[in-house]
C-alpha cells in the first residue's frame, strides 16, 4: 500500500510540466457526469485547485452539470496533455466545497467574469446573443462600482479521487498505464496493459 499523497504528488509533478510545455490551457479537463437514470454527459471545465482531498472546479449548480451532480454526485475527470503525450483520469464522488472558500475564489475572479456568472442562465435556452448582453449590462448596472457577490447558485465542487490512472505514450502502442485505487489506509497500485 502506498501513502495517500503519492498519486497526488505525481499528478502535481505532471501538472507543473504541462504548465511549461502545453500550448493550450493545461488546467482544462473533461468532466463527465450522469443524470439520475445514468445518461452520461461530458464537457470541458478548468481545474482550480488540487490537494489530497481532491480536484476542485466551480460551476453554476443550476446548469446541466450542476443538476446532474445533485442527482448523481459522482464524476470522472480526464486531462490530456498532447505535448507531453500524457493523460490522467480521475473518478470519484463529488462534494461541494465550503461556502467561504467558494466566496474567496469568486472574489478573486475578474469583475467581468463575476458579472457573467450572474448574467448567464447556464444550459438554458437563449433567444439571442443580445439577450445575454442585456443581462450582462443589467447586472453591471445593478452592482455598479460595488462588490459583485457570489450568486447563491454558483458553487465549488471537489471530485474526491477513488481511482487515478496515469497514462504515458510509448512507441509501438506499448504505453505505460498505472492505476491507483483508494483503499482504507492508502492506495493500491497496478500496472495495466495498454
Amino acid at each position: 500500500m502506498v501513502p495517500l499523497s503519492e498519486p497526488i504528488e505525481l499528478f502535481q509533478k505532471w501538472f507543473e510540466e504541462a504548465e511549461k510545455k502545453e500550448a493550450g490551457d493545461h488546467t482544462a479537463m473533461a468532466l463527465a457526469t450522469a443524470d439520475a437514470s445514468g445518461v452520461p454527459s461530458v464537457r470541458m471545465v478548468l481545474l482550480k485547485g488540487v490537494t489530497e482531498q481532491g480536484f476542485v472546479f466551480y460551476t453554476n449548480m443550476e446548469s446541466r452539470k450542476g443538476i446532474e451532480l445533485e442527482e448523481n454526485p459522482t464524476a470522472a475527470l480526464c486531462f490530456h496533455w498532447p505535448a507531453l503525450k500524457r493523460s490522467v483520469r480521475i473518478e470519484g464522488p463529488v462534494e461541494k466545497i465550503d461556502e467561504c472558500e467558494a466566496d474567496e475564489y469568486f472574489l478573486s475572479r475578474p469583475r467581468e467574469a463575476r458579472i457573467g456568472a450572474w448574467a448567464s442562465q447556464q444550459s438554458r435556452p437563449l433567444a439571442s446573443r443580445m439577450e445575454l448582453e442585456k443581462r450582462a449590462a443589467k447586472f453591471a448596472l445593478k452592482f455598479n462600482v460595488g462588490k459583485v457577490p457570489r450568486p447563491p447558485y454558483w458553487a465549488g465542487c471537489r471530485v474526491v479521487p477513488q481511482r487515478i490512472e496515469f497514462w504515458r505514450n510509448r512507441p509501438f502502442r506499448l504505453h505505460d498505464r498505472t492505476l491507483y485505487n483508494r483503499a482504507e489506509n492508502g492506495w493500491r497500485v497496478w500496472r495495466l496493459f495498454p
